[in-house]
Formats: structure tokens, C-alpha cells, sequence
């Protein structure tokens, strides 16, 4: 499984790849003025990190991640809380499986209905990940109305799903979403689908909490091979 997510990811890559060459390098082809330096470095950046996945996968995970937990998830989480909803993500709240303490983690908005479906870009390496399989109940900070405010959910892993048939679907050419799917597949290493089910606001009994918990606890367990 391990490989077949590899390969899922490199290919995933590659069309990435095709798409971020041609936004780097669209405004030069429109206006030249404007040197080649910057559609340079950042085709040596995007081709770097296609090469990454599959040359050195874990160095890559360690790099991406580093940048993402102490630059762009901070800003993300900032710009969410004023009401800001920057390249159409969300941001999920898991507890912590060691400390029990709130993460919040912005991720992207595969909102379909009453599920929310999320691709993890590390896989089963993110914490937030790690932390669902311990504990399923999240919630998301997602807009309702014109209103952003918490939801209630259970999310389960699945690491049998095919991730680029799920992205296609959560994209269904909705520009924002097209555009972190992009990112996604350019800095995800062995990715893998998240689904979410948001509950009503009369769910939240201790009875029906309990029975939705147990049976996501069955499921992702059986999943993930726990």
C-alpha cells in the first residue's frame, strides 16, 4: 500500500507540476518585460520538489512540514479567525493523542453536503492524522451563511481510497479548491483521503456522540490496520 500511494503521489506530482509551470510562467509569456528570474527560480523550486518525492520522500516531508507548522499555518489560522478564508481552506480541530489539548490545522475545503472530505498531503506521518485515528470526534471552522463559526464532526482515515480520483471530485472545477489541490500534490508525500462527517447541531447528546465515536473508531482501526 505504502507503494502504490508513492506512485499515486509522484503521478499527482507531475500533473501538479504542468500546471504550476504554467502559471510561473503565463505573466512572461504575456509581458517578457519582466525578466526571466522569476519563472526560473520558481521552475527550479516546483522541479525540485517533484524530484523529492521520489528521490528522498522523508527529507521532503521534514522540510515541507517544517515550513507549513511555523510560517504558513500560523498566517492561515490568523487570517481565518478575522473572517478571512485565504485559497479556500478550513481549519480542523483535533485533540491532541498525547496531551489532549486543541490543534487546529488549516487543511483544504472538500466540502460536499453534510461531509467534508480533506487530503492529507503527509498521510499517515501528519499529526493531525495520527491524531483522528486516536480520537475521531474534530471540529471545523467553516462558513455557514456568511458566518464562519465551529462544527462538529467525525472523521474517518481511509487509505484505501484513491486519492487523485477523490481530488478530482472535491475540485469539480471550483477554482480555489483546484488551486490547493495543486499545492497539495506538489508538497504531499504518500497522501491520503480524510473523510469528515459534520453533525447536526442536535447531535451533540452523549448517546449519539458515543455511537457515531465507536463505529469511526471500528472503522479507521480496521483501515489503518491498528
Amino acid at each position: 500500500m505504502n507503494s502504490y500511494r508513492c506512485i499515486a503521489a509522484l503521478r499527482g506530482s507531475i500533473v501538479a507540476l504542468a500546471g504550476a509551470l504554467a502559471l510561473s510562467w503565463g505573466p512572461y509569456a504575456v509581458d517578457p518585460s519582466g525578466g526571466l528570474s522569476a519563472p526560473l527560480a520558481q521552475t527550479a523550486v516546483f522541479v525540485g520538489l517533484v524530484l523529492s518525492s521520489a528521490v528522498c520522500p522523508r527529507a521532503k516531508w521534514r522540510l515541507v512540514r517544517t515550513v507549513q507548522r511555523w510560517a504558513l499555518n500560523p498566517v492561515v489560522r490568523v487570517l481565518h479567525t478575522v473572517g478571512i478564508n485565504p485559497l479556500g481552506v478550513v481549519v480542523l480541530e483535533t485533540r491532541g493523542r498525547r496531551t489532549g489539548c486543541a490543534r487546529r490545522t488549516p487543511v483544504g475545503n472538500g466540502r460536499s453536503g453534510d461531509l467534508l472530505w480533506v487530503i492529507a498531503e503527509h498521510g499517515l506521518r501528519a499529526q493531525y492524522v495520527r491524531n483522528i485515528v486516536a480520537d475521531p470526534r474534530v471540529r471545523v471552522r467553516i462558513r455557514c451563511g456568511l458566518r464562519h463559526r465551529w462544527v462538529a464532526g467525525i472523521a474517518t482515515v481511509l487509505p484505501d481510497d484513491d486519492v487523485l480520483a477523490r481530488q478530482r471530485a472535491i475540485v469539480a472545477w471550483h477554482p480555489l479548491r483546484l488551486f490547493n489541490a495543486m499545492n497539495v500534490r506538489l508538497l504531499g508525500v504518500e497522501p491520503v483521503s480524510v473523510r469528515i462527517a459534520l453533525l447536526p447541531d442536535d447531535a451533540d447528546s452523549d448517546r449519539t456522540n458515543d455511537r457515531h465515536v465507536r463505529r469511526a473508531i471500528d472503522n479507521t482501526s480496521v483501515r489503518v490496520g491498528l
